[in-house]
């Protein structure tokens, strides 16, 4: 099984899809079904981790067959220290964010779940993928299922949230795939073999033009910064999450914006390596305005999922700053927060669907004083509050320091500058855990109840994931060290042979 472990991964949830759509005869056997999948599916990556070689930087359990021969179009997959993280994120969220629809999704709930599960196999794609042509067309196939997800299931305005996500994502795609193709073409015309094989065109990526790096990688930049989203490309972000389901939300936030980051590592860096080089000042620059900015836009928030939207703004500012410190505790810091930022705020989305589904508001201005009603809920939403501020103890603060560490090695005053964010985090947070539940009581909320044993039952995993990554961070970063060894080294002699 092993041979074919990705392929697995990735159509498992379409033929449970299938499934779903063929023999649901009701909405709870749909429901079930597709937990049930995605329980299965992500017990799959438990002998993908298990199994996985740390000492070597080298792509694993690839598989690779001939698929379009007359354009050297390959179905080429392989995980290396990197997206390997990524897979087990997806997989993981994916099954707590089904079991956490279970009472929010009222309405045609085979074709949700159906969605939810399409969606999960075209991300575990995108992180596998090895050959461009097969990449950008799971980049896509996300497209279809997030869409429909907001623009059906979503709040009053989800059909402009949905059309702004999909206008923005299609946006930035079209420049992705010109620079696909103009990476094709050059490659080809460079060594006489006309290919979309990433690992390849990543190892020539030092030989290209300076010229021709810096065209593709602003085409490449245009289509990740919008996922991550970076600033100024952030205002589809907030619509998005705020009118998407809580399920939607915790794969927007979790998932979809890290595959903007990942697009950064695995393709700007090692395929122009020059270009990604001389564009460090303007991507710092733009890490640093979206930390703080993000942070000032959360604290005036009135509406509790629009403040956590605009503090993934602020977050992923941390994850590209690192990424382009160019160092080893800087990008490996990066990915820890890929990996951190997907668990905290996925549980935050949860926890304010939950709560929307009692109170159906949720203005911070309708709450107040709710400790006392719903202690459970309470102490669970103040452990991810703290998790987001970076307390000790919890994986948002390995992940910042790391980042941190390797921003001051590469550039101290932006590094300075960004450092205020985590005060900025820690104002916006805990005042507005102040305002929801502790000062006066709001006399509508008569009668709230606690979360459910299935609530409690979907945020321990969450809750044990947060401890362990604070309190034991090298169980993931063991997996990611040489592959980002080799990263580095490889920016390092780019970095010497310029001078």
């Amino acid at each position: 099984m092993m041979e074919n472990i990705l392929s697995i991964l990735i159509f498992f949830p379409v033929v449970a899809a299938v499934f779903v759509m063929i023999f649901s005869k009701s909405g709870k056997f749909a429901m079930w079904s597709a937990f049930i999948a995605s329980v299965i599916e992500f017990i799959l990556t438990i002998p993908l981790m298990t199994n996985f070689d740390k000492g070597t930087s080298g792509m694993q359990f690839v598989e690779r067959y001939y698929w379009i021969r007359s354009l050297n179009i390959d179905y080429y997959l392989g995980v290396d220290g990197i997206s390997i993280l990524m897979v087990f994120l997806t997989t993981f969220l994916s099954a707590i964010a089904i079991l956490g629809s279970f009472t929010y999704i009222q309405k045609r709930q085979k074709e949700f779940y159906v969605s939810m599960l399409v969606l999960e196999a075209a991300m575990v794609g995108v992180f596998c993928a090895l050959d461009f042509f097969l990449f950008y067309i799971f980049w896509e196939a996300m497209l279809i299922p997030m869409y429909l997800i907001i623009g059906v299931w979503g709040g009053q305005r989800r059909i402009y949230a949905a059309v702004k996500f999909f206008l923005y994502t299609l946006a930035g795609s079209v420049f992705m795939m010109l620079a696909i193709i103009a990476l094709y073409f050059k490659y080809g015309s460079m060594t006489g073999e006309y290919t979309f094989d990433i690992l390849k065109i990543s190892a020539m990526g030092a030989q290209f033009p300076l010229g021709f790096q810096i065209i593709v990688f602003l085409a490449f930049f245009f289509g990740f910064a919008i996922k991550v989203p970076m600033f100024p490309f952030h205002t589809w972000l907030p619509d998005a999450h705020v009118e998407a389901p809580t399920a939607g939300s915790v794969i927007l936030a979790g998932v979809l914006l890290k595959m903007g980051t990942y697009g950064f590592l695995r393709f700007c860096l090692p395929i122009t390596p020059i270009a990604s080089i001389k564009f460090v000042p303007l991507v710092a620059i733009l890490s640093v305005i979206a930390i703080i900015y993000g942070g000032l836009v959360a604290m005036v928030q009135e509406d509790v999922k629009k403040l956590v939207a605009y503090s993934s703004v602020s977050h992923m500012g941390f994850v590209t700053l690192g990424i382009y410190a160019f160092n080893q505790s800087g990008i490996e810091g990066g990915i820890l927060q890929m990996f951190n930022h997907g668990i905290i705020t996925g549980a935050l989305f949860l926890l304010i669907g939950l709560i929307y589904e009692r109170t159906h508001t949720r203005l911070i201005a309708d709450y107040g004083g709710i400790a006392a009603k719903v202690p459970v809920y309470a102490t669970v939403f103040l452990i991810f509050t703290m998790a987001s501020v970076a307390l000790p103890s919890m994986g948002g603060f390995i992940g910042e320091f790391l980042v941190l560490v390797g921003a001051f090695k590469a550039f101290p005053t932006y590094a300075g500058v960004a450092a205020l964010g985590v005060i900025v985090s820690a104002v916006y947070m805990l005042w507005m855990y102040q305002r929801v539940f502790f000062q006066s009581v709001n006399p509508n909320l008569h009668h709230l109840d606690d979360m459910t044993v299935r609530e409690v039952f979907y945020m321990i995993p969450l809750i044990i994931v947060v401890f362990w990554t604070g309190l034991y961070p090298e169980t993931f970063t063991s997996y990611m060290h040489e592959s980002v060894k080799a990263l580095v080294e490889q920016l390092n002699a780019v970095s010497v042979a310029m001078k």
